[in-house]
Protein backbone atom coordinates (compact mmCIF):
# COMPACT_ATOMS: atom_id res chain seq x y z
CA UNK A 1 0.00 0.00 0.00
CA UNK A 2 1.35 3.51 -0.48
CA UNK A 3 1.59 5.78 1.81
CA UNK A 4 2.47 9.22 3.25
CA UNK A 5 6.23 7.95 4.23
CA UNK A 6 6.61 7.41 0.39
CA UNK A 7 6.33 10.52 -0.84
CA UNK A 8 7.95 13.41 -1.29
CA UNK A 9 8.79 16.45 1.06
CA UNK A 10 8.24 19.48 -0.67
CA UNK A 11 10.67 23.04 -0.86
CA UNK A 12 7.95 25.35 -1.99
CA UNK A 13 -12.79 17.65 -19.76
CA UNK A 14 -11.99 17.21 -22.53
CA UNK A 15 -9.76 15.23 -24.26
CA UNK A 16 -6.83 13.07 -22.75
CA UNK A 17 -6.95 10.07 -20.40
CA UNK A 18 -7.23 6.30 -21.17
CA UNK A 19 -6.43 6.34 -24.38
CA UNK A 20 -4.18 4.35 -26.90
CA UNK A 21 -2.02 4.95 -30.22
CA UNK A 22 -1.35 2.47 -32.98
CA UNK A 23 2.32 0.12 -32.38
CA UNK A 24 2.37 0.29 -36.39
CA UNK A 25 0.38 3.66 -37.65
CA UNK A 26 0.48 4.25 -41.33
CA UNK A 27 2.46 7.12 -40.93
CA UNK A 28 5.02 8.86 -38.51
CA UNK A 29 6.38 12.27 -38.39
CA UNK A 30 9.83 12.75 -39.59
CA UNK A 31 12.79 14.01 -37.66
CA UNK A 32 12.07 17.72 -39.12
CA UNK A 33 8.55 17.55 -38.28
CA UNK A 34 8.77 16.76 -34.85
CA UNK A 35 11.39 19.19 -34.39
CA UNK A 36 9.26 22.40 -36.05
CA UNK A 37 6.54 20.94 -33.88
CA UNK A 38 8.78 21.14 -31.11
CA UNK A 39 9.58 24.34 -31.47
CA UNK A 40 5.54 25.48 -32.00
CA UNK A 41 4.89 24.31 -28.50
CA UNK A 42 8.27 25.62 -26.27
CA UNK A 43 7.81 29.78 -25.91
CA UNK A 44 10.59 31.31 -27.10
CA UNK A 45 13.55 32.16 -24.78
CA UNK A 46 12.16 29.16 -22.64
CA UNK A 47 13.12 28.98 -18.93
CA UNK A 48 11.50 26.17 -17.39
CA UNK A 49 11.75 28.34 -14.30
CA UNK A 50 9.49 31.05 -15.46
CA UNK A 51 8.33 30.78 -18.79
CA UNK A 52 4.57 31.16 -18.28
CA UNK A 53 2.53 31.81 -21.45
CA UNK A 54 0.25 29.24 -20.29
CA UNK A 55 -1.16 31.56 -17.36
CA UNK A 56 -0.57 28.69 -14.88
CA UNK A 57 0.06 29.13 -11.22
CA UNK A 58 3.43 29.47 -10.35
CA UNK A 59 3.40 26.96 -7.85
CA UNK A 60 2.78 24.58 -10.69
CA UNK A 61 6.55 25.42 -12.78
CA UNK A 62 8.75 23.32 -12.73
CA UNK A 63 11.18 23.56 -9.91
CA UNK A 64 13.79 21.31 -7.86
CA UNK A 65 12.80 20.28 -4.86
CA UNK A 66 14.33 17.60 -1.49
CA UNK A 67 12.84 14.13 -1.71
CA UNK A 68 12.33 11.58 0.69
CA UNK A 69 14.89 9.53 1.78
CA UNK A 70 14.70 5.75 0.04
CA UNK A 71 13.20 6.95 -3.21
CA UNK A 72 14.88 5.18 -6.17
CA UNK A 73 16.12 7.74 -8.64
CA UNK A 74 14.25 7.47 -12.09
CA UNK A 75 11.21 6.81 -10.10
CA UNK A 76 7.63 9.11 -10.86
CA UNK A 77 5.42 10.16 -8.01
CA UNK A 78 1.85 11.93 -8.48
CA UNK A 79 0.37 13.93 -6.17
CA UNK A 80 -3.60 13.91 -6.86
CA UNK A 81 -4.12 16.51 -4.23
CA UNK A 82 -1.54 18.57 -5.22
CA UNK A 83 -1.62 18.01 -8.15
CA UNK A 84 2.25 17.97 -8.83
CA UNK A 85 3.99 15.00 -10.68
CA UNK A 86 7.55 14.42 -9.18
CA UNK A 87 10.51 12.98 -11.30
CA UNK A 88 13.12 11.25 -8.54
CA UNK A 89 17.29 12.36 -9.27
CA UNK A 90 20.57 10.90 -7.50
CA UNK A 91 21.48 12.96 -4.91
CA UNK A 92 17.93 13.14 -2.87
CA UNK A 93 16.49 16.14 -4.75
CA UNK A 94 13.65 15.70 -7.34
CA UNK A 95 12.17 17.76 -10.64
CA UNK A 96 8.27 18.85 -9.54
CA UNK A 97 5.59 19.46 -12.37
CA UNK A 98 2.37 20.66 -12.09
CA UNK A 99 0.25 18.43 -13.70
CA UNK A 100 -4.09 17.43 -13.93
CA UNK A 101 -5.57 14.00 -13.53
CA UNK A 102 -8.57 12.09 -14.52
CA UNK A 103 -11.87 13.28 -12.84
CA UNK A 104 -13.98 11.35 -10.45
CA UNK A 105 -13.56 7.52 -10.49
CA UNK A 106 -11.51 7.93 -13.95
CA UNK A 107 -8.29 8.48 -11.84
CA UNK A 108 -7.05 5.24 -10.93
CA UNK A 109 -4.29 5.04 -8.21
CA UNK A 110 -1.82 2.03 -8.07
CA UNK A 111 1.27 1.20 -9.32
CA UNK A 112 2.35 1.24 -12.61
CA UNK A 113 5.76 0.83 -14.95
CA UNK A 114 6.80 2.73 -17.52
CA UNK A 115 6.76 0.20 -20.98
CA UNK A 116 6.80 2.64 -23.90
CA UNK A 117 8.14 6.90 -24.68
CA UNK A 118 6.69 8.14 -28.11
CA UNK A 119 7.41 11.65 -29.22
CA UNK A 120 4.50 12.65 -31.09
CA UNK A 121 2.32 10.05 -30.54
CA UNK A 122 -1.01 9.23 -32.23
CA UNK A 123 -4.05 8.68 -30.20
CA UNK A 124 -7.08 6.58 -30.05
CA UNK A 125 -9.88 7.19 -27.99
CA UNK A 126 -10.45 3.78 -25.88
CA UNK A 127 -14.39 2.38 -26.67
CA UNK A 128 -14.88 3.17 -22.77
CA UNK A 129 -14.50 6.78 -23.56
CA UNK A 130 -16.39 6.73 -26.67
CA UNK A 131 -19.52 4.70 -24.73
CA UNK A 132 -19.44 7.04 -22.55
CA UNK A 133 -19.18 10.35 -24.23
CA UNK A 134 -19.99 9.78 -27.70
CA UNK A 135 -20.65 13.70 -28.50
CA UNK A 136 -17.18 13.83 -27.77
CA UNK A 137 -15.24 10.95 -28.91
CA UNK A 138 -17.21 9.02 -31.74
CA UNK A 139 -15.71 11.17 -34.56
CA UNK A 140 -12.18 10.13 -33.26
CA UNK A 141 -12.56 6.78 -33.48
CA UNK A 142 -10.34 6.57 -36.50
CA UNK A 143 -7.70 7.88 -34.53
CA UNK A 144 -5.81 10.79 -34.45
CA UNK A 145 -2.47 11.66 -36.11
CA UNK A 146 0.21 13.34 -34.15
CA UNK A 147 0.79 16.98 -33.84
CA UNK A 148 0.16 20.21 -31.55
CA UNK A 149 -3.95 19.44 -31.59
CA UNK A 150 -3.21 15.26 -30.96
CA UNK A 151 -4.67 14.99 -27.10
CA UNK A 152 -1.71 13.10 -26.36
CA UNK A 153 0.67 16.38 -27.45
CA UNK A 154 4.10 16.15 -27.77
CA UNK A 155 5.29 12.73 -25.82
CA UNK A 156 3.44 10.07 -24.01
CA UNK A 157 4.89 7.90 -21.18
CA UNK A 158 2.91 4.19 -21.04
CA UNK A 159 1.99 2.88 -18.24
CA UNK A 160 1.64 -0.86 -17.71
CA UNK A 161 0.87 -3.38 -14.94
CA UNK A 162 2.98 -6.22 -15.89
CA UNK A 163 2.74 -6.67 -19.67
CA UNK A 164 -0.92 -5.59 -19.49
CA UNK A 165 -1.34 -1.62 -21.15
CA UNK A 166 -3.74 0.03 -19.12
CA UNK A 167 -4.01 2.72 -21.20
CA UNK A 168 -3.06 5.05 -19.21
CA UNK A 169 -0.93 7.72 -20.22
CA UNK A 170 1.52 10.41 -18.88
CA UNK A 171 1.79 12.72 -21.88
CA UNK A 172 1.82 16.47 -22.96
CA UNK A 173 -1.75 18.17 -23.53
CA UNK A 174 -3.17 20.98 -25.66
CA UNK A 175 -5.20 22.09 -23.21
CA UNK A 176 -2.45 23.48 -20.44
CA UNK A 177 -4.41 25.79 -18.46
CA UNK A 178 -6.26 22.14 -16.94
CA UNK A 179 -2.78 21.91 -15.19
CA UNK A 180 -3.81 22.09 -11.40
CA UNK A 181 -7.26 20.28 -12.29
CA UNK A 182 -9.24 16.98 -12.48
CA UNK A 183 -9.98 17.65 -15.71
CA UNK A 184 -9.04 13.76 -17.84
CA UNK A 185 -10.34 10.71 -18.79
CA UNK A 186 -8.36 9.35 -16.61
CA UNK A 187 -4.11 10.44 -17.84
CA UNK A 188 -1.89 12.41 -16.25
CA UNK A 189 -1.60 16.06 -18.21
CA UNK A 190 1.36 17.91 -18.29
CA UNK A 191 2.42 21.01 -20.61
CA UNK A 192 3.88 20.24 -23.67
CA UNK A 193 7.26 22.46 -23.18
CA UNK A 194 7.22 20.32 -19.52
CA UNK A 195 7.03 16.61 -20.07
CA UNK A 196 9.66 17.66 -23.13
CA UNK A 197 12.04 18.09 -20.42
CA UNK A 198 10.64 15.17 -18.84
CA UNK A 199 10.74 12.75 -21.19
CA UNK A 200 14.32 12.63 -22.35
CA UNK A 201 14.96 11.74 -18.46
CA UNK A 202 12.69 8.77 -17.61
CA UNK A 203 13.93 5.02 -18.88
CA UNK A 204 12.12 2.50 -20.00
CA UNK A 205 11.38 -0.18 -16.90
CA UNK A 206 10.70 3.03 -14.48
CA UNK A 207 8.17 2.86 -11.75
CA UNK A 208 5.07 5.33 -11.62
CA UNK A 209 3.35 5.94 -8.31
CA UNK A 210 -0.65 7.41 -8.74
CA UNK A 211 -1.18 8.38 -5.27
CA UNK A 212 -4.84 8.17 -3.98
CA UNK A 213 -6.01 11.33 -2.68
CA UNK A 214 -5.68 9.91 0.65
CA UNK A 215 -2.31 8.79 0.17
CA UNK A 216 -1.12 12.24 -1.21
CA UNK A 217 0.35 15.06 0.29
CA UNK A 218 -0.83 18.50 -0.05
CA UNK A 219 1.09 21.18 -1.54
CA UNK A 220 3.13 23.64 0.91
CA UNK A 221 3.88 25.94 -1.37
Amino acid sequence: MLTRRHFIQTTTALFSASVSSPLFAESWPTVSQKAAWDAQVTPPGYNAATSNPWGLHPRFLPQRVQANEGLVPGDIHVDAVAKYLYHIEAGGTAMRYGVAIGRGDLYEPGVYTIKRKVEWPHWTPTQSMIAREPEIYAQFEGGVEPGPENALGSRALYLFVGERDTYLRIHGTPFPRSIGTSASSGCVRMVMAHINDLYSNVEISSTAFLYSAAESVAARS
